[in-house]
């Protein structure tokens, strides 16, 4: 039996990031499929364009793109002086053996997920993060829920 898929309890709007043309097709139906919103960039500059112009609950982020890797958007944003700076990322990666994932916390990101997507953990980490990410805010400014 397995277990259920946690729910955010609300509508998140995630921007993912993959020159992978399928890779976001096929994010964009499970997050839509869980009730989510999500938009769709193919590039690190295309990224950091949105992110400095929409807020986001959540980015997935794909490690291995030409140009600019997640990598560097991932430094960029987290030196960046604007609120989108604390936007929960989590690195996407095929790429299990260059680095660790616990590695990926190191470098900026709030999670990992490897590729090939499993829906469950791609839904699960989503959810953490944005949950993370409220309850943070909600503690910065003095809410309690």
């Amino acid at each position: 039996m397995s277990k259920p898929i946690p729910s955010a309890g609300r509508t998140l709007n995630v921007l993912h990031v993959d020159d992978d043309p399928m890779n976001l097709r096929v994010v964009e139906e499970i997050l839509s499929a869980f009730g989510h919103n999500a938009v769709k960039a193919s590039s690190g500059p295309e990224a950091l364009a949105f992110l400095s112009q929409q807020v986001f609950d959540v980015v997935l982020l794909d490690i291995h793109m030409p140009g600019m890797s997640g990598l560097e958007v991932i430094e960029r944003l987290r030196n960046s002086d604007g609120p989108e700076r604390d936007t929960p990322v989590i690195a996407l990666t095929a790429d299990i053996v260059t680095r660790r994932p616990e590695e990926y916390l190191g470098l900026g990101f709030n999670d990992f997920i490897a590729k090939p997507i499993l829906v469950s953990g791609l839904i699960a980490a989503i959810v953490r993060a944005a949950t993370t990410r409220a309850a943070a805010g909600d503690h910065a400014i003095g809410r309690t829920g």
